[in-house]
């Protein structure tokens, strides 16, 4: 039986709140969530929070294990190694399917992401602007079930840039890496770009495992 579309618009705002609250550490890592607690706190029944769960288990953001219930998903250092190795297989099979199909309005795009993340002044300015430039370079595969695998990566990933501002500090500073991918890009040197896309993914995972 199909769910109402009401239980389903219930269902994404439950999962937004609960996905910024995650993202942004207010929930840590193994924290329990509890159906009747945030059907109650929302004022809805149980079956937006557990369509809410679902997918906010496809984002990787929480998990769900016999007997434990839902939990918020783990933060250490075999997560992170999951998180960055996927992410960087995924983006770069999506970066090149996209990049032969890019036009002027897409490298735009791209520039203006690069430019918001260099004026952020708060790394959550930043993560923003960094998601937006990530997703700008690979949106053009047209690649659905590719893309929201990315959406959900990079949600796990602002978890991890998040974490590691909050243990070491942020400063506001231009990131090199997204303008040497947007040069190579404009060059049409896409396996020059992927090349620099994947050493920039994998930074996170070797920043992110002293504070892990």
């Amino acid at each position: 039986m199909d769910m109402p579309e009401e239980n389903f618009t219930t269902a994404h705002r439950i999962a937004e709140a609960i996905s910024n609250r995650i993202v942004s550490g207010a929930l840590p890592p193994d924290a329990p969530l509890r159906q009747d607690h945030i059907a109650r706190e929302f004022g809805s029944s149980h079956v937006p929070v557990r369509e809410a769960f679902r997918q906010l288990e496809a984002l990787y953001l929480v998990v769900a294990a016999p007997r434990r219930g839902v939990r918020v998903a783990p933060l250490d250092a075999k997560s992170t190694t999951e998180i960055v190795e996927m992410r960087v297989a995924l983006e770069v099979i999506a970066l090149r399917n996209a990049a032969p199909r890019y036009t002027p309005t897409h490298l735009a795009a791209i520039e203006l992401a690069l430019i918001e993340a260099d004026n952020a002044e708060t790394i959550q300015e930043f993560e923003t602007a960094n998601r937006a430039f990530h997703r700008a370079l690979v949106t053009p595969c047209a690649m659905p079930r590719l893309l929201a695998s990315l959406d959900g990566l990079r949600l796990a990933n602002s978890r991890l840039v998040l974490a590691m501002a909050r243990n070491a500090g942020w400063r506001p500073r231009t990131n090199q890496d997204h303008r040497l991918i947007l040069q190579a890009l404009r060059a049409r040197q896409i396996g020059h770009a992927c090349e620099l896309l994947t050493r920039h993914n994998q930074t996170i995972e070797r920043l992110a495992r002293p504070g892990v």
